[in-house]
């Protein structure tokens, strides 16, 4: 069996995720995260369903990046219209936000009758130290291959991203704009 082959036969035999599979799963993790989706997500489209690799997702949270809007939202419709098209989107993106939305309004409703009580803003406070938290692991994760097998190439991308939009202040669109060309050059010339 050619190496081509051999890794894509795993994928090839995983049945794509249905409509309520989809829906389910992204429920699951909108209600089990707060603030912090995207590790959330990572671990149960990754580990838990399996319905892509690692390098895979970190391929479709850059797709998610790049085009607007919230990036899990952005990932939910490209994973549920990867698999079923755009009936796919509507109940990965629906799974996504139905839950968010009734805490949501819950929430406000309650947060404005006790907003002055201490305990709350505490409460508050510490749920936004716990997303920062899960969005930091995340990071890690997700460039757990850049520190597995370094490159010159890469850690030269990490780094000008990083120069650019911590110590320069870039936006990251223009950031992206400039990086990504030069990304895709070094990696095109690094296979060839």
């Amino acid at each position: 069996m050619p190496p081509e082959t051999a890794s894509v036969a795993p994928q090839a035999e995983r049945p794509a995720p249905s409509l309520r599979e989809l829906f389910v799963g992204f429920l699951s993790v909108a209600v089990v995260a707060f603030g912090g989706v995207l590790p959330i997500a990572r671990r149960a489209v990754v580990e838990r369903y399996k319905w892509v690799d690692s390098d895979e997702f970190t391929e479709l949270v850059g797709l998610a990046q790049f085009l607007p809007g919230p990036n899990i939202v952005n990932l939910s419709i490209v994973i549920g219209s990867r698999f079923r098209g755009v009936p796919g989107a509507i109940a990965a993106f629906c799974g996504l936000t139905l839950a968010p939305a009734v805490f949501v309004i819950l929430a406000g409703t309650l947060f404005a009758r006790y907003s002055d009580v201490p305990a709350v803003a505490d409460l508050i406070a510490g749920l936004a130290a716990g997303a920062a938290g899960m969005v930091i692991a995340m990071a890690g994760r997700m460039g757990e291959m850049l520190w597995r097998r370094p490159s010159v190439q890469g850690l030269g991308i990490a780094a000008a991203a990083f120069v650019g939009i911590a110590v320069l202040g870039l936006p990251l669109l223009w950031v992206m704009l400039g990086l990504a060309p030069v990304s895709i050059a070094l990696a095109w010339w690094a296979i060839r």
